[in-house]
């Protein structure tokens, strides 16, 4: 029986990605995949999860691709422009689980610093009854060590809780520990999994205050 949920964040319950930003930058999008694939990278980026200081970070790139100064730096300081919303349907269900009665739990990979300032556009993130933050413990999924860490700082059993990531990996290395685990694809899809695992009933009607959830009138993103 499922007693404890936990959330990834990004892509989860909020939509990240840098072309939001970097297509408003440049009309050129080769130049942008050139820039996400080979400069600012995914294994770049997860540097910076764990906890990497920025300007370590950016010295590392602008040695390699002097040319991309502007949009090096735009990756840190323009970073809040690389959202584009609150996923409202999956905050929605958040707070419905919290409502039930279910302790919620984050388990994400951000960086420390600019995590607190998401704290601050996004109240939302306060719900949370604990959260393990890859850039505040040095270590980022899918090293089954943050999984761990989540586990026995919280006193979670593994299968008593459920964990909602969108990357497969990060699924599988919360399995390969005994967590129960699914991949987010769509707040559909993830109501469907949670009546699956008894958190929400079959055919219930979610009657989440407007007024304090993310739905019409969303409140959550300030």
């Amino acid at each position: 029986m499922i007693k404890n949920v936990i959330f990834d964040i990004g892509a989860v319950l909020i939509d990240w990605n840098p072309r939001y930003y970097y297509h408003q930058m440049t009309k050129d999008e080769a130049k942008v995949e050139k820039f996400l694939t080979e400069v600012c990278n995914f294994e770049w980026n997860h540097k910076l999860d764990l906890g990497r200081p920025w300007d370590d970070a950016r010295a590392e790139v602008m040695a390699k691709y002097p040319e991309f100064e502007e949009m090096i730096d735009a990756y840190w300081h323009n970073w809040p422009e690389m959202i584009s919303s609150p996923i409202h349907e999956s905050v929605d269900i958040l707070m419905d689980i919290k409502k039930r009665g279910f302790p919620v739990y984050a388990l994400s990979n951000w960086n420390d610093i600019t995590f607190q300032v998401a704290l601050q556009e996004f109240p939302f993130l306060r719900l949370f009854d604990g959260r393990i933050i890859s850039g505040e413990v040095k270590i980022a999924k899918p090293d089954l060590r943050i999984y761990q860490l989540l586990l026995d700082t919280y006193n979670l059993n593994p299968r008593e809780s459920l964990f909602i990531d969108d990357r497969l990996d990060n699924v599988e290395s919360a399995r390969a520990l005994g967590i129960e685990a699914v991949q987010f694809i769509s707040p559909r899809q993830l109501e469907q999994d949670l009546i699956q695992y008894g958190v929400i009933p079959v055919g219930d009607d979610d009657d989440t205050d407007p007024a304090m959830g993310c739905g019409a009138g969303c409140a959550c993103h300030s």
